[in-house]
């Protein structure tokens, strides 16, 4: 047991010393290189450590002590097309950046029936920056969401078919966004048009939720995963910080915050999921893998910011239940070697009618590929993932600043939105 203490010591430091972002997108999978190359096929074979996030009742597969980290490297880059209501036209393309999203895993084997397992991992994040005069400054210049979740997990080897899984989910938020916020005055009797205010939010807080899993080895070629993840409330809390304070007319009027610096508080609702993984093992060096995950995305209702300056943030959302389906492949042409496929697709999810600019996404298609190599006990995995994010059009939003007379925009969509993510992992085996 000393030699486990010391190995989770180990890995808690090194997840801490991370610098974390967020990523394109609002639901994670960039759990491990494998996981990634395999385009999240995990949760049948779940054969690995990082089956604590995929499928924690997998982990009864390995004896001994095993730990693992790494981390995904996200660049993603799209482009707002947006017409204005005076019949003028404006192309934005999004600055770019590379988002981290870190990964840590340990398991350890109790006796015959009882393994231990410590996940840690980024289950929801996004991140997007524009200019800070671009058309829709009023909307969002730049967000950055992240999530980072410890899962202490216990599985039970029932028999030699079925093993089940527990997990307890802590999960901690980090919340920074920035918008510009209009300034109308009065020059005399007339309203002029003032300087912009540029606002800062920042927040951080804390959710806790539950992880279970099932795995059943119905044969030698076939296993089947189920997994469960509870939704998780956060409580934020942070600050609004303003570039100028000024009067403003449209804040006398309730359409914008009064440019005070205050204290803010949100309460994020983020969804459950359930995912399902069957794995087929034809030969000992080849095996497939096709499964889905269905996110109860309907619970993600709104996003609502309060000011201590009696000022409220509105932001409804009311996004759809979602769909993951998945494919993937795995080939060991040698003893130290593998090689890994896989694709990936995911339903719309964002309603149009709320449409803003922090998730630019009406669904996603990815393919990756990857490989795997062990030297003794150490292993290392590399993966390369591409990922096209489909059109959200903008036409019949009614988020603030967009469609509004402060931000003028009649129509709008986005294109060519695409992300590239590039992952690595190490593990050893004691």
């Amino acid at each position: 047991m000393k030699k486990l203490y010391v190995v989770l010591a180990v890995c808690l430091l090194w997840a801490c010393q991370v610098t974390t972002a967020g990523a394109e997108g609002f639901a994670l999978t960039e759990w491990s290189s494998r996981g990634l190359s395999l385009a999240g096929g995990m949760v049948g074979r779940a054969d690995d450590p990082s089956a604590i996030a995929y499928n924690a009742a997998g982990i009864t597969q390995l004896p001994g002590t095993h730990v693992m980290g790494g981390f995904a490297a996200i660049a993603p880059m799209g482009t707002i097309d947006l017409d204005l209501a005076d019949g003028s036209h404006t192309s934005t393309t999004t600055k770019p950046h590379i988002w981290a999203a870190p990964h840590a895993y340990i398991t350890h084997q109790l006796n015959d029936r009882f393994w231990l397992g410590l996940g840690l991992f980024s289950r929801f994040g996004l991140g997007n920056e524009f200019a800070d005069n671009w058309t829709g400054r009023y909307n969002l210049t730049n967000i950055n969401f992240q999530t980072f979740s410890l899962v202490p997990t216990v599985a039970l080897k029932v028999n030699d078919v079925l093993s089940l899984s527990a997990g307890v989910e802590i999960m901690h938020a980090s919340f920074a966004m920035g918008q510009q916020i209009p300034s109308m005055q009065y020059i005399g009797y007339f309203p002029s048009k003032g300087e912009d205010s540029k606002m800062t939010l920042n927040g951080t807080g804390w959710g806790v939720g539950a992880q279970l899993g099932a795995h059943f080895r119905m044969t030698d070629e076939l296993s089947l995963g189920f997994s469960y993840k509870s939704p998780v409330t956060l409580n934020i809390a942070g600050t609004a910080d303003f570039s100028r304070h000024h009067s403003n007319m449209l804040a006398d009027q309730g359409q914008v915050p009064h440019t005070i610096d205050t204290d803010v508080h949100s309460t994020v609702h983020l969804p459950d999921s359930f995912a399902v993984g069957l794995a087929y093992r034809p030969l000992e060096n080849l095996s497939f893998e096709v499964g889905t995950v269905f996110t109860r995305w309907s619970t993600y209702d709104s996003m609502n910011i309060y000011f201590d300056s009696d000022f409220q943030s509105i932001n409804h959302k009311k996004w759809r239940d979602g769909w993951n389906f998945n494919a993937s492949v795995e080939y060991e042409p040698l003893d130290w070697l593998a090689l890994r496929a896989g694709f990936w697709y995911e339903t719309p999810v964002t309603n149009e009618s709320h449409a803003d600019f922090m998730v630019p996404s009406h669904g996603r298609t990815g393919v990756s590929v990857g490989a795997g190599f062990q030297w003794g006990n150490w292993t290392l995995d590399l993966a390369y993932a591409h990922l096209w994010v489909h059109s959200l059009d903008y036409s019949e939003t009614d988020a603030a600043g967009i469609r509004s007379s402060v931000g003028n925009v009649s129509s709008g969509n986005s294109r060519n939105t695409v992300a590239n993510i590039y992952s690595a992992t190490i593990g050893y085996t004691f």
